[in-house]
């Protein structure tokens, strides 16, 4: 007697409702790329320095080696650490070449704010006047900082408004205010980051997010940017961060 068929299975097989993840290699590649030539285009000293860190740092290390009679395991080291010295001046004079790019137009700060990497809460634009003079609250360690940006004597004016209004929001939370420009008592835009990192830790991470909620609940403080897009609003450096 001969043994049954086995019918073919019409289970067909399941499929991810999940579309296939591209490869990050590349796309992290042509950014790095990216990154590299327009830093080199606004930035003539960046290749040399480049060059320079990477040079010294083997020369150093080899070096090292060399006088303890161990000229491979030192020089395996030296390359290592000479990338790693290219890479950090890479970093630097990237973002440098950003920061200066976007100097001056409006919406700047913001964009800077918002590439903080981080417990940082920023909302753009509490402030606005119709010359496009800017006040933005970041929410953090440090308590409730305003930043503003603009020109002349308008965005200290627009500023002590806001702290005004805050303070009676706040209770005793501490308040600062920020200036972005080059004057006296300004923080320039490059440094604006490292100014706000170097601030007391006043408060814990859960006080952090119940203030940010607390303003967020009260609402009518918030004013939305100029129509249409703000230059330097896109992708920004992660500075130097925590």
């Amino acid at each position: 007697m001969s043994p049954k068929a086995t019918p073919p299975s019409s289970a067909k097989p399941a499929k991810s409702g999940k579309p296939p993840k591209a490869p990050k290699g590349p796309r992290r590649t042509a950014a790095i790329r990216q990154t590299i030539k327009a830093t080199a285009r606004a930035d003539k000293k960046f290749v040399p320095l480049v060059v320079a860190a990477f040079i010294l740092t083997f020369a150093v290390i080899f070096g090292i080696g060399l006088l303890l009679g161990r000229p491979i395991l030192f020089g395996i080291l030296a390359v290592l650490f000479g990338l790693l010295a290219a890479l950090v001046i890479t970093g630097r004079r990237a973002s440098a070449a950003a920061f200066a790019g976007i100097e001056g137009q409006p919406g700047a700060a913001a964009a800077v704010l918002g590439a903080m990497r981080g417990q940082w809460h920023v909302t753009p634009a509490v402030g606005i006047t119709r010359q496009q003079d800017f006040v933005h609250r970041v929410v953090g360690r440090p308590g409730v900082v305003l930043v503003a940006e603009g020109t002349g004597s308008r965005p200290r004016e627009l500023l002590t408004a806001e702290l005004r209004k805050t303070r009676r929001l706040i209770g005793d939370t501490p308040l600062y205010d920020v200036v972005v420009g080059d004057g006296q008592g300004q923080v320039s835009i490059d440094r604006l980051q490292s100014h706000l990192m170097k601030m007391p830790r006043n408060l814990k991470p859960r006080a952090v997010n119940e203030l940010e909620a607390r303003l967020k609940a009260v609402g009518g403080m918030a004013m939305p940017l100029p129509k249409g897009p703000v230059p330097g609003m896109g992708r920004m450096p992660r500075g130097k961060q925590r």
